[in-house]
């Protein structure tokens, strides 16, 4: 059982969700034009800031290193001169979309005359409890405040440094724009304690989004009193069919699994048809080799892979349903299409599943069949991503199946209510 939460840190972020409360009844109120202005307002600032944000993310790098923060977890934590940019632009990017506070989802007229439209109105407060993604701070301020919602954010320790100073920087130019600064909060206070208040803040918070790995996903799903969005990890796969462009198929795993083997949507397995592998695998092996992947490979494919000069080892079970967000990745030959889907059904995590192949009735049987938030045919996995989408930003991936399902952006920050207008009918 866990231990009880320090009654002053619970206190405190009760405190800091009731002004974020307030500033959430503001915010509801702006209109398109006000909230894209602030956008990039937001972005302005935080390129201003860049030399800040870049000493105080190289103090947060240092201490990583001390402390033997895996490489994976501090390439997501590294901001530099270019990445900073790129956030800002992410801003942009937002203030740019389409606002969906006030759609009208569905409405009718009854025939009593009551006219019913069912409108997208904020969330109101939106709780985000990450690791070391400092880009994820300014995603989620970015798309809370232009779907008109407050955020309580509770970043890892281990970006501390960089996110307050991304926070302050927002949060001076929120303040220079009159607008409430209390609509972007760092809980910086309370560690751990600060997580456990923000996901049991129920009736102060509306929603809290998790993001990081399995562990921290797994705590707030069964800890939190909150409603929680579930961001799960990312064990993708890509399935070399029978039918593969095999050229085609080589792109799209070596990209799927080198651009940026740190993040969810990297691949973790590959998997290729028997039919191909003489052909396949000889090459593929030896391009991951080159590019410094270590294979788990099942036995049949030991021969290819000590043919390549890769570092390998035979896999274990276990190896097949690993989420390595390293340079490192399962591979095994399949017999079939079914083998290969039973594989992703047994191992895959719900996020992102490819197929490569030009045979159209297997393509159709891959995207009906395989269950997960986003599934690829003749495509990287990389693209299961909110900018790429043509978000803006995400606010995370979600890989379960209620309310929103895949990148989540804007839409998915909102709620609905029903207006009815009458002319004094009674029931």
């Amino acid at each position: 059982m866990s231990r009880p939460v320090d009654p002053r840190i619970i206190a405190l972020v009760a405190e800091l969700a009731d002004q974020a409360r307030v500033a959430s009844r503001r915010l509801a109120l702006l209109s398109r034009a006000e909230k894209d202005a602030a956008l990039l307002q937001l972005a302005d600032a935080l390129e201003r800031a860049t030399p800040q944000v870049v000493a105080a993310n190289a103090e947060d790098l240092e201490r990583g290193r001390a402390a033997g923060l895996p490489e994976g977890l501090q390439d997501r934590l590294r901001l530099d001169a270019d990445r900073v940019s790129s956030v800002a632009q992410a801003l942009r990017d937002v203030a740019a979309l389409p606002d969906p506070v006030g759609e009208v989802v569905r409405g009718s007229t009854l025939a009593n005359g009551l006219q019913l439209r069912q409108v997208r109105v904020p969330m109101g407060i939106v709780g985000m409890i990450y690791e070391a993604r400092p880009n994820v701070t300014v995603d989620a301020a970015g798309l809370a405040l232009k779907s008109g919602n407050a955020v309580l954010l509770r970043g890892g320790s281990a970006a501390a440094s960089t996110n307050r100073a991304l926070v302050t920087a927002m949060r001076s130019s929120l303040a220079a724009q009159h607008l409430p600064q209390e609509a972007i909060t760092l809980l910086e206070e309370g560690g751990r304690d600060a997580a456990r208040a923000l996901m049991t803040a129920r009736g102060r918070v509306d929603l809290v989004i998790p993001r990081g790995g399995a562990e921290l996903i797994a705590t707030v799903v069964s800890e939190s009193t909150v409603p929680v969005i579930e961001t799960g990890v990312g064990v993708c796969h890509v399935y070399v069919d029978r039918a593969a462009d095999l050229d085609k198929a080589a792109r799209i795993a070596l990209n799927s699994k080198v651009s940026r083997p740190s993040v969810c949507n990297a691949a973790e397995s590959l998997l290729v048809h028997q039919d191909v592998a003489a052909d396949f695998l000889p090459t593929m092996l030896a391009d991951l080799a080159a590019a410094g992947v270590r294979l788990h490979v099942s036995p049949e494919v030991t021969d290819y892979a000590k043919a390549a000069g890769a570092a390998y080892d035979i896999a274990q079970e276990r190896d097949f349903g690993t989420e390595w967000l390293a340079l490192e990745m399962s591979v095994a030959v399949v017999g079939s299409i079914d083998e290969a889907m039973e594989r992703i059904r047994r191992f895959g995590s719900g996020h992102t599943e490819a197929i490569v192949t030009e045979d159209r009735g297997a393509a159709r049987r891959f995207t009906a069949e395989v269950d997960a938030a986003a599934v690829m045919v003749n495509a990287s996995t990389r693209f299961t991503d909110g900018a790429e989408f043509g978000f803006g930003a995400e606010i995370g991936i979600s890989t379960q199946k209620l309310h929103a399902r895949g990148p989540m952006a804007l839409p998915e920050l909102t709620t609905t209510k029903w207006v009815v207008e009458g002319d004094g009918q009674v029931r």
